[in-house]
Parts: C-alpha cells; structure tokens; sequence
C-alpha cells in the first residue's frame, strides 16, 4: 500500500514564516531590550552606565540590577515602575511579577497607560522572546 502525505502549500509556507521569524528572533529581542533600557535608563541596567549601554552586544550586557531596581521601585513615577516591572518579567518572571503586582498590575490592559514608544518595546520584547 503506498501512502503518499500531501502537505498544503500554506502550512509549508507557514512553518517556513515560523522558522525565520525566531532565526532572527534574539538579534530582534536584544534590539527591544536595548530600546528599552535606553528609555528607561542605562542606570537600571548592566554596568549602569550609558558607555556600558552603548557598547553591549548581547541580552546579557545589560541584565537589569535587581537590587536597585527593588529598592527604586517605591520613588519611581507609576508609568517607569509598570515599564521596569514588565521588562524585569522577561528576565526573570518570578520578579518581574512581584514587582508587577507592587505596581498594581492586574492584566495587560494595564499597559495601556504606558506611551507608545514603551508599547512598542513591551510589543517587540513579547513578539522576539526566546528564553532568558
């Protein structure tokens, strides 16, 4: 008996779409993220200086500094608390959602507060995600 298995045409193209999308996704992330902690701050993130900023290559030159960050939260205005918080998550969910919910956070609906810019950090960030 011989099977032949016909693949459509869409889901070849599909899977084909997939596969470049999170080939290119981590340069894509480190893009977002470094946008993200040029909004924010250099201070919050890697060695805490813009030169630091300038010069990383990779996601894990600019780690955020948890401890600062944790002990800033409660001086920040509400809107670079909810931005800090959501990139925390990406880097680490258990304290990203702790400091999401000291902020208030219920849902993402809460990001509507964020400006558009901070939107579409948090857009690029949830999109080019593929692990810490």
């Amino acid at each position: 008996m011989n099977l032949s298995v016909s693949i459509p045409p869409e889901v070849i193209d599909q899977i084909a779409m997939e596969d470049r999308h999170f080939a290119a996704a981590p340069e894509a992330f480190f893009q977002a993220w470094k946008r993200g902690a040029e909004i924010a701050g250099a201070e919050w993130f890697g060695d805490g200086t813009r030169e630091g900023l300038q010069r990383a290559t990779s996601k894990w030159d600019l780690r955020p500094n948890m401890l600062l960050l944790n002990d800033a939260l409660g001086v920040l205005s509400s809107g670079q608390r909810m931005f800090l918080s959501a990139m925390v998550s990406f880097y680490n969910s258990r304290e990203g959602g702790a400091m999401l919910k000291r902020c208030g956070f219920e849902g993402l609906s809460d990001f509507g507060g964020l400006d558009l810019e901070r939107r579409k950090v948090i857009a690029d960030l949830t999109l080019h995600y593929n692990g810490w």
